[in-house]
């Protein structure tokens, strides 16, 4: 053979090899970096045809099981799904159908169905022999008795929608997330697609969406509990607990068409005088004084970078992959809507979990943390693969400012519009009522901390009704009583 068709032949072979190369890369790339991606897809049908062959692992909090798995039939073997009190755990495990899931069962779902890289190492053995891998345990940071406290406290009250939540403080876990009216995933978690589907036609067409979870995925007026952000920016912006400020009986924003008025019931009390102090404001729930200070001073640029700080104006990520609706607040040059958003209405809006997120972060020095639902994952011999972790959202106060607010907060409760819970495990705490336009129902607030002296729990309590509502405070003590238990 010529020499040049040696080398022809030979830029062929090594052409060739780089190409087998590149393809062995490529396919490597796919099966170990792309493969979870792939089997995700949406567009990926695979993925629901032998879900049900799966046995999950089980969802726990308190070493009592919350979702696990059980077999059914013969040869042909399948894991049917179950929930302990599902009504009451709905918000934390969500559920598992034929098509879908959501809550832990989503966030979680490589961990429960025996996918994820971690659970391959405590197993290598079965993955070398290609058997699946067992689904991992995922414990949550629920506090069982408190979770059904809240759950029978809002189910209780007569309240149309109803939503609780309680945080540790200091680290951001979720220890309670309730939601009413709820439903039962036991309902919905079946082998059979069409009685699931059934099922959810009749959940999605009734009013008031009991899937939905009210506690991070619906927004509701906040009322006077938006006060304690307002009071936080004016305590950053140089002015403390016991400085005058603005009052009287009613305040007309510049460039308004209707002044803003005080609480009916305080008709002479001390939100009348042209000038209180701002614990008294605070404690009183002066309209006039967080109206005066969203419109003018100290605006709407510091309310709005301190509810940033809180957590507003995003959606609020939940570990592990989890976020709730985004709360806001508006961001305006009319001082007229700024007022109004300053006393929690108008276009202002939260998730209950927001606003335990600012209970917690006055509680907690000023550092808003990032909540957490996950203590632990276990893989199914028990080994430890991962856990929350406290992490620093934001410092929203000064540990000075945040001692000033939590002192503004016990006023409430010592003095103030929540004298009612004095002597109870609530240290602290903000009432608030928004009414709902066109409505014949308001939405009635409670944010607090507690217990005494401890103030390490934050709690949210959202209860909706006809009439003047429902008192939200008594609900946030019988959370706060089943934690410290």
């Amino acid at each position: 053979m010529r020499p040049g068709v040696d080398r022809a032949v030979g830029r062929t072979w090594i052409i060739s090899i780089l190409m087998i190369i590149a393809l062995l890369a490529n396919i490597t790339y796919v099966q170990g970096f792309q493969a979870q991606d792939l089997r995700d897809d949406s567009l990926n049908a695979r993925q629901f045809e032998d879900r049900n062959k799966i046995e999950r692992g089980p969802i726990v909090a308190d070493g009592q099981r919350l979702a696990w798995s059980e077999p059914v039939g013969g040869d042909d073997r399948k894991y049917q799904r179950h929930y302990k009190q599902s009504e009451v755990f709905a918000p934390i495990t969500g559920y598992f159908s034929p098509f879908s899931q959501t809550g832990l069962e989503n966030a979680a779902n490589h961990v429960l169905d025996g996918t994820d890289a971690r659970l391959a190492t405590t197993s290598f053995v079965d993955k070398l022999l290609g058997k699946h891998v067992p689904g991992g345990t995922v414990e949550a940071t629920i506090d069982v008795r408190a979770q059904q406290a809240a759950y029978a406290a809002l189910q209780g009250s007569g309240a149309r929608r109803g939503a609780a939540v309680a945080l540790d403080a200091r680290t951001g876990a979720i220890l309670v997330m309730a939601s009413t009216p709820s439903y039962d995933a036991n309902d919905v978690s079946v082998l059979d697609g069409k009685q699931a589907g059934r099922v959810f036609e009749r959940l999605n067409r009734e009013r008031l969406k009991p899937l939905l979870n009210k506690a991070t995925s619906e927004l509701f007026p906040p009322g006077s509990t938006f006060k304690t952000v307002v009071a936080a920016s004016a305590l950053a912006n140089g002015v403390d607990a016991g400085t005058g400020v603005r009052a009287g009986r009613s305040y007309r924003p510049p460039g308004a068409g209707q002044a803003i008025n005080n609480d009916a019931g305080d008709i002479g009390g001390q939100c009348d005088l042209p000038e209180i102090p701002l614990i008294d404001a605070y404690a009183q729930s002066c309209n006039t004084t967080f109206a005066y200070m969203g419109a003018q001073e100290p605006g709407n640029d510091a309310v709005h970078e301190r509810a940033a700080a809180f957590g507003f104006g995003r959606g609020v990520e939940i570990e592990p992959g989890m976020r709730s609706a985004a709360s806001s607040f508006p961001e305006t040059d009319q001082p007229s809507l700024s007022a109004l958003g300053s006393i929690g209405q108008g276009s202002t809006v939260a998730t209950p979990l927001q606003m335990a997120m600012v209970a917690a972060g006055v509680a907690n020095g000023g550092k808003v943390m990032r909540p957490y639902l996950i203590a632990k994952e276990k893989a199914a011999d028990g080994q430890e693969i991962g856990r929350g972790a406290p992490k620093r959202l934001a410092t929203a106060l000064t540990s000075e400012q945040a001692d000033q607010a939590q002192e503004m907060m016990r006023a409430v409760v010592q003095k103030g519009t929540g004298k009612s819970l004095r002597g109870s495990s609530v240290l602290g705490g903000k009432t608030g009522t928004a009414d709902v336009e066109g409505a014949p129902y308001n939405d009635r607030w409670f944010i607090g901390f507690g217990p005494r002296p401890d103030a390490r729990y934050a709690v949210a309590v959202m209860t909706e009704a006809d009439g003047y509502g429902i008192e939200s405070g008594p609900i946030a003590a019988r959370i706060i009583d089943a934690l410290g238990d």
